[in-house]
């Protein structure tokens, strides 16, 4: 079976590192200079790996194998937030750069078609995962045409200024395909607590956000009394404090919600607020879960309008994002290359965080591999893996690629 060549996997990671480093992170959004100018290295990469190899109208970058398929297709992506972490998607990109040509060079395996590529903006800059949408044709044209980033640049003139508007975009080849493989960092703790390596993913979480507004009157804060008062943000508080409340008693260890920006109007000490909003994200594994959860929120709602006082409202502030699962076969090769790697070190275990193949499994059997994360932190400069558990995690996505493939020729007729 293949062996990665662990000192070229770490040299292309610190190299692509270095394209938009900033103190220990990387600042790299999407369709900024820096992340074009990463993606162009990459395409160099691709190539030099043997791989043919396309910069499309978004800026995905695919590096094509010249083998017939079956074929697996392995990536992730190499935009970051803002601040962001230098393994956040980099890692996913060069373990499959690192797989296509592990495999290439073992005689055992040489016959067998990896490609690699690089998704566009899965970390939402304009919107979630516009690489891996538009490559299976559901990035939707009125979306894309509206578009912006949250200093009001458009994605339209980002793909212009770019030189991509008039470039060509990539779409999935039907029948080449046998699936997507993608490896991640965990972003979370549960790794590293437990003292493992290698993280089998089961599924990715749905998400769900909701804005939650209340309407009050506003008014003197000295002169209006008490038993008088229309109170916006005592209205929001109180609801805020009942979902904590009330959540709980329906959630798993797994379950998370967030109340992740509060507004209160007009803002003044002296003042009775008029008006205030919060925004609420939750998310779990189960659709039926997502469901009570908004169910408790109108319940809170229709709690608060029952007063009489307030004028409260909940809706749905994002398109949902259902929970996908990942494919059954892709994960027990998977856990079969785990065992060989890191014996007893390993776990099966649900994505908290949304990736590409909560997108890409609407087309293709997916499955995803992690990496504990060093204090489970991530979307931040202080984001990191130790050296040896990137080099196991890639060796185990070899692995299980060359697995899945050979399984694969074995069942084509």
């Amino acid at each position: 079976m293949p062996k990665i060549n662990a000192e070229r996997l770490l040299n292309d990671l610190k190299t692509l590192r270095s394209i938009g480093a900033v103190e220990t992170g990387v600042v790299r959004p999407a369709l900024s200079e820096k992340d074009l100018e990463a993606r162009r290295w990459l395409k160099k990469r691709f190539e030099e790996a043997g791989l043919d190899t396309t910069l499309d109208g978004v800026a995905n970058v695919l590096g094509r194998s010249r083998k017939n398929g079956p074929a697996l297709i392995v990536g992730s992506h190499s935009d970051t937030q803002p601040r962001g972490g230098w393994l956040d998607g980099a890692l996913g990109v060069i373990y499959g750069l690192e797989v296509a040509r592990a495999l290439a060079e073992d005689p055992e395996t040489s016959d067998l078609a990896v490609d690699v590529i690089s998704w566009q903006d899965e970390e939402s800059r304009f919107y979630g995962c516009i690489g891996s949408r538009s490559w299976i044709g559901t990035l939707d044209p009125e979306v894309e045409a509206n578009a912006t980033d949250r200093d009001g640049v458009k994605l339209t003139d980002a793909l212009k200024d770019a030189g991509l508007t008039d470039v060509p975009r990539l779409r999935m080849e039907e029948g080449r395909y046998v699936g997507y493989l993608e490896a991640h960092i965990e972003q979370g703790a549960w790794l590293e607590e437990a003292g493992e390596q290698i993280g089998v993913v089961t599924g990715i979480v749905g998400i769900r956000g909701m804005t939650l507004k209340f309407v009050g009157e506003q008014n003197h804060a000295g002169t209006t009394t008490m038993a008088r008062r229309k109170d916006a943000a005592t209205a929001l508080f109180r609801v805020a404090s009942r979902i904590h409340e009330e959540f709980p008693k329906h959630a798993k260890p797994t379950t998370v919600w967030t109340l992740g920006r509060v507004v209160i109007e007009p803002g003044a000490a002296s003042i009775v607020p008029g008006y205030a909003e919060l925004t609420l994200q939750f998310r779990d594994s189960e659709e039926a879960l997502l469901d009570k959860f908004e169910e408790i929120v109108a319940e809170l709602i229709a709690e608060v309008n029952a007063e009489g006082r307030i004028k409260a409202s909940a809706e749905r502030s994002r398109t949902p994002v259902p929970p996908s699962d990942m494919d059954e076969g892709f994960q027990d090769h998977l856990s079969a290359a785990a065992e060989k790697t890191s014996p007893g070190k390993w776990r099966r275990m649900p994505s908290a965080a949304g990736h590409d193949p909560m997108v890409l499994s609407e087309a293709l059997p997916c499955a995803m591999l992690f990496i504990p994360s060093i204090g489970g932190i991530s979307h931040d400069f202080a984001e990191d893996s130790h050296e040896e558990d990137i080099v196991a995690g890639c060796q185990v996505l070899a692995d299980a690629a060359a697995s899945i493939l050979k399984t694969s020729q074995k069942e084509t007729p």
